[in-house]
């Protein structure tokens, strides 16, 4: 599904609806550990597709063409990356039992209205690019323009976002979707006999190291509210407490490694097809044309559907996880007003979408960057408060082992941040 995951979705009228969205690798792993009535077969699904969404399948298909078997470091570099932020980031909002801004606030007095602000803005981003990716869906389904596919996609996500009953069936859809999707993707790799020696050497032993690559991929798998939206459905399941650390850790662990297996096989995927001698035209739609190429007209209906239901769910729930963060700035603003606040959300990307006149591949490509250069702004404040404010964690200390990874993260984002930052921006005149 999208680099998104699905954070709890509250209805105008009261009611709450799962909203697969780009927070689910997040909240797919702790429903799994935690929430006794999701089955195991239900989460896996939900886990597994959420790492093949929009933007993921449509940055690994770019980054694929581009750097070949060389891209295979930059998904495992990703893997790690992903899994020390979640457990970092998990961990301390669970010891403190409190959201993401009101923690920040409370360490660092108005940053967590600065992380507020990057996060909404991110959200923002990543929604235009969600919009986007449901235009390709459609474009690669029923050769639609992207941009009428894109209009109508929003349209219709207001329309499930305001209905509870719509929200639901898409809620046991998405898992059909995904199986649909896995089915097809480990297909595609099998039948696109990639280069597999080459890529387990390229793995660890790269040809060449692609810092705006992996920046990409690390913002649009765990960037912008992405980070925090797992960790605020704990909040809201009452997983709080030291007693939970260790459900909280393996929860992350797991989750991270279905989707860091998913990941890996798509990629897979698109190298079978580019070692072939395929080209992908990056300005078009590379990824249903490599899944095309793959396997057939059916391929690439298949692939526009399953590419679509992710998208137009990431559309919602980047939406309301965003606006969500909007609480901090006045306690006031109550569930119907943000009902409201998220559709005008949707709006607002929608409009910036058609009049922005960017591609939609270079779109799904720049919104990951971008998260990724606000990533290591808020993991600096929440690696400052669980190395010097354990008042806020009620006296607890995270693992040393996690810190002292999770201070390399820092230090690791930052620096990929500052050398790629001009090569995202770029990615907009694509």
């Amino acid at each position: 599904m999208s680099t998104s995951h699905s954070p709890d979705h509250d209805e105008p009228g009261g009611s709450q609806v799962t909203v697969p969205g780009p927070a689910t690798v997040a909240s797919g792993a702790v429903g799994f550990a935690k929430a006794r009535r999701s089955s195991l077969l239900g989460a896996i699904f939900l886990m597994a597709t959420s790492a093949i969404g929009p933007g993921f399948i449509t940055q690994t298909a770019t980054f694929t063409a581009t750097l070949g078997a060389a891209f295979a470091f930059g998904i495992l570099v990703s893997i790690v990356i992903d899994f020390i932020v979640q457990a970092n980031i998990w961990q301390i909002i669970t010891l403190s039992g409190k959201r993401a801004a009101e923690l920040a606030n409370a360490a660092i007095p108005y940053s967590g209205y600065l992380l507020s602000v990057l996060v909404i803005l991110g959200g923002l981003v990543f929604n235009i690019g969600n919009i986007a990716g449901a235009g390709l869906g459609l474009n690669a389904l029923f050769g639609l323009d992207p941009r009428i596919g894109g209009a109508i996609s929003a349209v219709l996500a207001i329309a499930i976002f305001l209905s509870h009953r719509a929200g639901l069936i898409m809620d046991r859809a998405i898992i059909v979707l995904g199986v649909i999707m896995i089915g097809l993707t480990v297909a595609v790799a099998v039948v696109a006999n990639p280069p597999i020696g080459d890529a387990l050497r390229q793995t660890v032993l790269p040809d060449t190291i692609d810092f705006a690559a992996i920046t990409t991929i690390v913002g649009g798998t765990v960037g912008g509210y992405i980070t925090y939206a797992g960790a605020h459905k704990l909040l809201d399941s009452g997983t709080t407490g030291p007693e939970h650390i260790k459900q909280v850790t393996r929860s992350a662990f797991f989750g991270i490694a279905v989707t860091g297996i998913m990941r890996y096989v798509l990629f897979l995927a698109f190298l079978g097809v580019t070692a072939s001698g395929v080209m992908l035209d990056l300005a078009a739609n590379p990824a249903a044309q490599a899944f095309e190429a793959a396997a057939g007209q059916w391929g690439m209906r298949a692939f526009g559907l399953v590419l679509w239901a992710a998208a137009i769910s990431s559309v919602i729930g980047a939406a309301f996880t965003s606006v969500s963060f909007m609480t901090v700035f006045s306690t006031k603003l109550n569930m119907r007003a943000r009902s409201w606040a998220t559709v005008v959300f949707i709006a607002v990307g929608l409009v910036v979408f058609l009049v922005m006149g960017t591609t939609p591949v270079a779109l799904l490509v720049f919104a990951g960057g971008f998260n990724g250069l606000i990533l290591p702004i808020g993991f600096t404040v929440f690696m400052y408060i669980a190395w010097f404010r354990r008042d806020l964690l009620g006296g607890h200390r995270i693992q040393l082992w996690l810190l002292v990874l999770g201070t390399l993260m820092t230090a690791l984002t930052w620096y990929m941040g500052a050398v790629s930052f001009g090569t995202i921006f770029k990615f907009l005149g694509a």
